[in-house]
C-alpha cells in the first residue's frame, strides 16, 4: 500500500502499486491531461512509471522547467519517426536536446532539401494528430544490438555495442518506430505540436572528420504555439539586429581573413568604442582605481609561474627572440601583480585597485569566431583589487553597486547573477576555496540579491560571481564578473606588511564590468539595432544645407556645435533636401539640422529627429541645452 507524498506535503495512499499517471488521475482529470512525466524520489520518470513503495512525487506538466526538456527530447524522436516513414533507407544516429530545441543526425544517400524539411514537418504534425502512445520497454544489451541490426540501423547498433554487456537498455516505441533512449518521454505523440524544423547541416559521425558525414536536422520545440511564435519572432529580430550586418550598413567596422578574429575599426565604430571606454574610465577614476598599462609580450616563465601556461597553453599566441619564449598577453592579471610588487606595501595601503584597458590575444578556434562576439584580440575593462580578507566583503559589495550603475546607464535593467564554484581542474587547496566561495556568497546574501549556483564553473584559481544582461529581445549575455583569488598572489610572491609587522599574502579580486569591449559594443549594436542613444551615437548631428547660399551659415552652425563638444558632420552636397534627410535617417543619425532661407534670415535652425519628428525652428542655444541634458542623463 504505497503512500505518495506530493510537493505540498499532502499524502495519498493506494491499495496497490500505481503509475505516475494513476496518481495524477486520482487528483483530477485536468491534471492527468496535463501530465507529461513525474519526478519520483528526485528522479525523472515516465508517466507510466510504476510506484510500488512509499515515495515522494512531483507531477511534471508543461508549467515545469523539466517539462520543456522532455517535450524537446520527445520531439527529436518524433522527427526521427517522420524521417523513417518518409525515407525508410535513412539511418538514425543520435538526437539530443540543445538550447531552444533539438537536433537529430541521419545517414542518407542524398542531401535533404528544403522541400524535404517541409514534408518531414508535415509528417510530424500528422503523427501528432494520430496521438500514438509512447511505450517504454527494456532489453539486454546484446538483444538490443540484434534488434537494431535487424532494423538496418547500424549506427544505433554501434552505439549500443560500446555499452557494457551486462547492462539492460531502455527503448521507446511509438507506432512503427522504436528508438534507444534513457527517457523520460511524454505519454503520447499528441502531447507535442509546437515545433518547427530550422535547417540542415553536415556533421561527422562521432564528431570525427575521419568518419562518415551525416546530415543534422535542427528543430525548435516549445510548450505551446504562442511560445513557438514568440521564439521565431525573436529570431527574426535577432536577424535584423545582427551587428555584423549593421556594421556594414552603418560603416562601423569590418573583419577580414588576413587578421582572423581581429577588428578593423572604422571612424564611426571607433567613435562608439571611445565613448564606451571614456565612460568606463571616468567611472573607475571616481571609484578609486589607478589606471595602468602593461606590456603585450611577456616571458613564458611568468605565465608558467602564474599557472596560465598549463591552463591556456594552446590558446596563447607565442613568439621567440634572443633564445627566449614569450607569450603575447592573453590576460592582464599576472602583469598587475608585477606592478603591485614594486615597493613595499603596508596594510594601510590596501585596498589597491589597478585597472587597465588591456589588449589581450587568445587563439580561439577559427570555427567559433563571430563578428565582435568572439574574437582573438580584445580589450578588457579589467581591474584587480589587492586587499585583506577582512576587506573582501566591502570591496565586492562596492563593485556590485558600480556594476549595476554602469549597466543602468547603458540601458540594461535586468541582470542575472550566478555564483560559480570550484572546477575539477584548479589550483589551491580546498580550505582556500572554502573561504573564497563563502566570501562571495556572503557578499551576495548581504545585499539581498537573487542568485543561482553554478557548481564547477569557477576559474581555475578561484570562484566567481557572473553577471549576465538580458537584452530587449530576451537574449542573455554574460558580461561582468568578480573572482576571489587566494592563489595567484602567493604564486607570484605578492605580500604586504600586516599590522603586527608580519608578511601576509593579499587577496586578489579579479573584476570586469563590460568584459570584452568589443563584445559589449556588439551587444550594444544589437540592443539598439544600430539606433544608438544620443550620448553613444558616433555622429550625433548632421547639418544639412538646402542651397548654396546657405553654406556659409551652415558652416558657422557646424563650428558652433563642434566647439561645444558634439560629434557633428555637415552635408553641403547639391542634392534635394528630401534625399539628404532620407539618407542620413537611414544612417541612424539622431538629429538633422536643416538650414534654409528662413533659418538664415532668423539665425535659427530647424531640427528633425531620426524618427521623423519635426521639432520646428529653434535657437541654437535652446537646441544645445536640450542635447546636453539628454547626454547627462545618458539618453
Amino acid at each position: 500500500m504505497p503512500v505518495i507524498t506530493l510537493p505540498d506535503g499532502s499524502q495519498r495512499e493506494f491499495a496497490q502499486a500505481v503509475t505516475v499517471m494513476d496518481v495524477a488521475k486520482s487528483i483530477g482529470s485536468g491534471l492527468a491531461k496535463a501530465t507529461l512525466a513525474g519526478r519520483v524520489n528526485g528522479q525523472l520518470v515516465d508517466a507510466s512509471f510504476l510506484i510500488g513503495e512509499d515515495a515522494s512525487l512531483q507531477i511534471i506538466t508543461s508549467k515545469d522547467e523539466d517539462g520543456l526538456e522532455i517535450i524537446r527530447h520527445s520531439t527529436a524522436h518524433l522527427l526521427a519517426h517522420a524521417v523513417k516513414q518518409l525515407f525508410p533507407d535513412a539511418q538514425v544516429t543520435i538526437g539530443p536536446v540543445i538550447e531552444n530545441g533539438f537536433y537529430y543526425d541521419f545517414a542518407y544517400q542524398r542531401a535533404f532539401t528544403p522541400d524535404d524539411l517541409a514534408a518531414i514537418e508535415a509528417k510530424m504534425q500528422q503523427l501528432v494528430s494520430d496521438d500514438y502512445p509512447i511505450k517504454r520497454f527494456v532489453l539486454p544489451r546484446d538483444q538490443a544490438v540484434s534488434f537494431f541490426r535487424g532494423q538496418g540501423e547500424q549506427y544505433k547498433a554501434e552505439i549500443i555495442e560500446a555499452i557494457p554487456a551486462d547492462q539492460d537498455l531502455s527503448l521507446y516505441e511509438q507506432a512503427d518506430f522504436t528508438d534507444l533512449c534513457r527517457g523520460p518521454h511524454v505519454p503520447s505523440t499528441g502531447k507535442l505540436g509546437a515545433f518547427k524544423l530550422m535547417k540542415v547541416a553536415g556533421a561527422y559521425w562521432r564528431g570525427d572528420s575521419n568518419n562518415a558525414m551525416l546530415q543534422r536536422i535542427y528543430g525548435t520545440a516549445w510548450l505551446d504555439k504562442k511560445a513557438l511564435q514568440a521564439y521565431l519572432h525573436r529570431l527574426e529580430e535577432a536577424e535584423k539586429r545582427d551587428h555584423r550586418k549593421l556594421a556594414k550598413t552603418l560603416d562601423l567596422f569590418h573583419t577580414q581573413e588576413e587578421a582572423p578574429g581581429m577588428v578593423f575599426w572604422h571612424e564611426k565604430g571607433w567613435a562608439i568604442y571611445q565613448q564606451v571606454e571614456q565612460y568606463v574610465r571616468a567611472k573607475l577614476r571616481l571609484n578609486g582605481y589607478a589606471e595602468v598599462k602593461t606590456p603585450q609580450v611577456v616571458d613564458r616563465s611568468l605565465w608558467e609561474k602564474s599557472g596560465h601556461w598549463d591552463k591556456f597553453g594552446s590558446m596563447i599566441f607565442t613568439t621567440h627572440s634572443d633564445s627566449r619564449d614569450y607569450a603575447i598577453k592573453p590576460m592582464n592579471c599576472p602583469c598587475h601583480v608585477q606592478i603591485y610588487n614594486q615597493g613595499i606595501k603596508s596594510y594601510r595601503d590596501l585596498p589597491i585597485r589597478l585597472a587597465e584597458f588591456g589588449s589581450c590575444h587568445r587563439n580561439e578556434p577559427s570555427g567559433t569566431l563571430h563578428g565582435l562576439m568572439r574574437v582573438r584580440n580584445f580589450v578588457q575593462d579589467d581591474a584587480h583589487i589587492f586587499c585583506t580578507e577582512a576587506q573582501i566583503q566591502s570591496e565586492v559589495s562596492t563593485f556590485i553597486d558600480l556594476l549595476f550603475d554602469v549597466y543602468k546607464d547603458f540601458g540594461f535593467s535586468e541582470v542575472i547573477i550566478k555564483l560559480s564554484t570550484r572546477p575539477e581542474n584548479r589550483v589551491g587547496d580546498d580550505s582556500v576555496w572554502d573561504k573564497a566561495e563563502d566570501a562571495l556568497q556572503l557578499a551576495l546574501d548581504n545585499k539581498g540579491l537573487a542568485w543561482e549556483l553554478q557548481p564547477g564553473e569557477g576559474a581555475f584559481y578561484g570562484p566567481k560571481i557572473e553577471f549576465s544582461l538580458k537584452d530587449c529581445i530576451g537574449r542573455v549575455w554574460q558580461c561582468g564578473t568578480i573572482q576571489v583569488d587566494f592563489s595567484m598572489p602567493n604564486r607570484l610572491d605578492a605580500v604586504y606588511i600586516a599590522e603586527d609587522g608580519s608578511k601576509q599574502i593579499p587577496v586578489m579580486l579579479h573584476r570586469a564590468i563590460l568584459g570584452s569591449l568589443e563584445r559589449f559594443i556588439g551587444i550594444l549594436i544589437e540592443q539598439h539595432a544600430g539606433t544608438f542613444p544620443l550620448w553613444l551615437a558616433p555622429v550625433q548631428i548632421v547639418v544639412l544645407s538646402i542651397a548654396d547660399r546657405h553654406h556659409e551659415y551652415a558652416g558657422k552652425v557646424l563650428q558652433g556645435l563642434e566647439q561645444q563638444g558634439f560629434r557633428v558632420k555637415i552635408d553641403l552636397r547639391n542634392e534635394k533636401i528630401g534625399f539628404k534627410i532620407r539618407e542620413h535617417s537611414m544612417q541612424r543619425i539622431p538629429y538633422l539640422v536643416i538650414i534654409g532661407d528662413k533659418e538664415l534670415e532668423q539665425q535659427t535652425i530647424t531640427v528633425r529627429t531620426q524618427k521623423g519628428d519635426d521639432l520646428g525652428s529653434l535657437a541654437i542655444h535652446e537646441f544645445t541645452e536640450q542635447l546636453k541634458t539628454m547626454i547627462a542623463d545618458r539618453k
